[in-house]
């Protein structure tokens, strides 16, 4: 389903933003990171001056290490495309991030260590898709080639996993999007025990 037909208008900026996620062979995670911006325009810039059609103006890369109770075992950030020199001492900051862990308290983390003046604004913001891709590809749905899924150690801060009902504790993800109300048909047929019938007590 596409979006309707939008007014008359001219196209400007354009932020791509990718995520990826891979299993190590040393069983680790790595979740890498790019955003890129570009205009349609020329333009001029204080710092690097003319500037053509589609150059970016950020090109930012992250690569998230993490292990299987997801704490952040390293990090890296490398600059390709930054509008001034000072950006690039940003980067080692981000080092300082090894050893939290991404999940509950994640935001608070990366606001301690690299917020403000200590870090940079799009890098900063790559995180937090990222911590979001780490619970994607560690959980959820196994490969049909697969014995079983891969999952992180603290399970409560999993993604979901599809039909499942041997939790004890209410799945962190229910009553968090449409999908998942606890009075829908989801809930129903993967944590009956969690089902709160629509009306009901």
């Amino acid at each position: 389903m596409n979006l309707p037909p939008p007014a008359p208008r001219t196209h400007k900026h354009t932020r791509r933003i990718t995520c990826e996620g891979y299993r190590r062979d040393d069983g680790l995670w790595d979740i890498d990171a790019r955003i890129v911006d570009t205009k349609t325009y020329r333009y001029t810039e204080p710092d690097r001056g003319p500037r053509a059609v589609g150059e970016p103006v950020h090109d930012m890369s992250v690569r998230l290490t993490i292990d299987d109770a997801m704490i952040v075992r390293d990090i890296e950030v490398v600059f390709s495309s930054n509008p001034y020199a000072a950006c690039l001492g940003a980067a080692p900051n981000f080092k300082g991030l090894i050893g939290a862990k991404v999940g509950l308290g994640w935001r608070k983390a990366v606001q301690a260590c690299v917020g403000g003046t200590n870090g940079c604004t799009h890098v900063r913001e790559l995180l937090f898709p990222m911590a979001t891709v780490a619970f994607q590809t560690m959980s959820g749905w196994a490969a049909d080639d697969d014995a079983a899924p891969q999952r992180p150690s603290d399970g409560e801060e999993a993604a979901p996993q599809g039909p499942s009902d041997g939790a004890e504790r209410k799945p962190y993800f229910i009553d968090g999007c449409k999908a998942w109300a606890s009075t829908g048909d989801v809930v129903a047929r993967f944590h009956p025990r969690f089902h709160r019938p629509a009306g009901g007590r």
